[in-house]
């Protein structure tokens, strides 16, 4: 059920983490078969399991 938004996230999109606030906005890289690569202003490029976090999509930067 995690994976149905994280699915449609193409590069350019911007997202956040729900756990980790800090890392402030991301900018999605990739997203190939559930493994969803994002740039995040204060934590760099991450990996994200797409099956295990469900990405919030920043719709108003």
């Amino acid at each position: 059920m995690t994976d149905d938004f994280n699915a449609m996230l193409e590069p350019g999109m911007l997202v956040r983490h729900p756990d980790a606030p800090d890392w402030g906005t991301g900018q999605v890289q990739s997203n190939i078969d559930g493994r969803v690569t994002v740039n995040f202003r204060e934590q760099g490029k991450v990996v994200i399991d797409g099956s295990r976090v469900m990405l919030v999509p920043v719709l108003d930067a």
